[in-house]
């Protein structure tokens, strides 16, 4: 860079690098299709698994758009950005990824063209969110069905079309069972709304060995846990639990504390001190007569034998999320300190203690049948398709399905409207909405021109064929409505919302600065003459 005087004025520190202009968009754009491009088989229900391998050795296979991307490094800032976008996603409607990732860079690629007619970025970007507003209009207003949330057939019919894309679609009828019923056990009604926490209340545990078809919901919390003692009872029919997060052992100094011992009688003393706190600590639970303990922290062998001789059972070291579970389905409340125990503490509302063995594991179950949290309990043959099967769980549960290709027959006739060079980059959303029927087509091996000739053919022919979209199993020509696949309506709106401002996002980068910074020795070598 050259000041008024023509000398140079150096901005950039040495060895920092500068990219801007046309350049850099061109480069968001094919690093935005490379990552598209990476996961557009795994899309539809002929989608093919992609094996990835950590650096630590383990291997993961799955066609999850998330899933996939999490395991993947990319140095490309764009990229990474586009990796983003799969996790928003995922937390926000639960499934969606790969559609808005191949989505994305599809709408990229549509602005290429414009880019190179030197049509400017910004006029490209407003033609891209007038045409996302219609877009999200539409969808809301005519392309959708109201579903009632009461009726099992129809919530079922979502779900299903959902799990039509995954591994565990051989398996359809048992993961919808599974998926209802672990969203109705944790649904509770406050107030006239309902709260639905999957995330806090619906644990996954999985259980290698077994089918698929052992899978289950418990009613409960499952824990891989063993008592804490052999002698402990290990089936409790109606226990009375108490739940503490301290530990039941003696208290040490928080510093660094030294005794000197002058008698040999003073260690007993020392002892004694020891034994007379835990001793206390073991009165003031076995004083409200419970069965079982749990806690989150230690409890030491002195403890165990004080609450084995009064009957009670111990568990220790539970997660704290374990612990929030605990206290749902008993109706305890987590205590800090022993001292503070009352009876109103104590959970009665637990139906079944029972700790069951399974291949060399010991895994405890604690039921109730009126409880608002849940386990859902994973078998298979092997960690990895266990694995996989959580994964196509997990999306169920938020519930997702197949895109229908509704809006290019409409963007047409809006984009009349729409004056001067706009009305290009708008038709380009649409035509950008074909890359996902096209996909389906692809994944299933049929004719991609032919097929999506004929689409376009039967939405212009009637208004009502606004059904008609790609059957993914067959790649052929299918009316939606017939197969019952439909979508959440949160889910498509939240991937157009994402891919197209995402691309607009990046459409608007023309200066990427990056710096490395290097090793104080590898700068002296640099520096030494050669």
């Amino acid at each position: 860079m050259r000041g008024a005087g023509q000398q140079p004025i150096i901005v950039l520190s040495q060895g920092t690098k500068r990219e801007s202009g046309h350049q850099v968009q061109v480069g968001n754009i094919s690093a935005c299709k490379t990552i598209a491009d990476v996961i557009r088989t795994s899309l539809g229900p002929r989608a093919m698994l992609k094996m990835l391998m950590d650096p630590m050795g383990g291997i993961v296979l799955t066609n999850d758009g998330n899933a996939i991307l999490r395991e993947i490094t990319v140095k490309h800032p764009a990229a990474k950005s586009m990796i983003d976008i799969a996790r928003t996603q995922d937390e926000e409607t639960g499934d969606g990824t790969t559609s808005v990732i191949v989505l994305a860079g599809e709408v990229m690629s549509q602005a290429q063209p414009f880019l190179e007619q030197k049509i400017h970025p910004t006029i490209i970007i407003q033609a891209y969110r007038v045409a996302l507003e219609d877009m999200i209009k539409l969808a809301e207003e005519k392309f959708n069905k109201p579903v009632d949330i009461n009726n099992d057939d129809e919530v079922a019919t979502v779900v299903k079309s959902c799990l039509g894309t995954k591994m565990i679609s051989k398996w359809m009828d048992l993961a919808v069972q599974i998926s209802l019923e672990a969203v109705k056990t944790i649904r509770v009604d406050r107030g006239g709304s309902s709260e639905i926490d999957i995330k806090r209340y619906c644990r996954i545990e999985k259980i290698p060995g077994g089918t698929i078809e052992d899978c289950k919901v418990v009613k409960g919390v499952v824990l891989n846990k063993d008592v804490t003692h052999a002698k402990m009872r290990r089936r409790i029919e109606k226990p009375r639990i108490i739940l503490l997060d301290c530990n039941l052992e003696y208290k040490k100094g928080e510093s660094q504390t030294s005794l000197e011992i002058m008698r040999e009688e003073d260690i007993s003393k020392i002892l004694e001190q020891e034994e007379e706190a835990i001793r206390k600590q073991c009165d003031e639970i076995i004083r409200l007569k419970p069965d079982l303990v749990f806690t989150e922290k230690g409890i030491s062998d002195l403890a165990q034998h004080f609450l084995l001789k009064a009957g009670i059972t111990a568990l220790r070291r539970l997660k704290k999320t374990d612990n929030n579970r605990l206290a749902r389905v008993c109706g305890a409340r987590i205590v800090h300190d022993t001292a503070d125990l009352r009876e109103e503490d104590v959970g009665e509302k637990a139906e079944l203690f029972e700790i069951t063995k399974i291949a060399d594991e010991y895994y405890t179950y604690v039921t109730s049948s009126t409880t608002t949290a849940c386990t859902v309990v994973l078998r298979g043959p092997s960690k990895d398709v266990i694995n996989e099967v959580e994964r196509n769980l997990q999306d169920s549960l938020h519930v997702e399905a197949l895109w229908k290709w509704l809006w290019l027959r409409a963007s047409r006739r809006r984009e009349k409207s729409i004056e001067g060079v706009k009305q290009w980059p708008y038709k380009a959303i649409g035509l950008a909405l074909e890359v996902i029927p096209r996909t389906l087509i692809q994944n299933c091996g049929g004719s991609t021109i032919r097929q999506l000739t004929s689409l376009r053919a039967k939405h212009a022919q009637c208004a009502d064929n606004w059904t008609w979209g790609i059957d993914g199993t067959t790649g052929e020509l299918a009316d939606m409505k017939t197969l019952d696949i439909w979508d959440p309506l949160t889910v498509r709106v939240q991937v157009l919302k994402t891919a197209v401002e995402t691309s607009v996002m990046l459409l608007r980068i023309d200066d990427i600065v990056s710096g490395t910074k290097k090793s104080q020795g590898k700068e002296r070598n640099e520096e030494m003459p050669q």
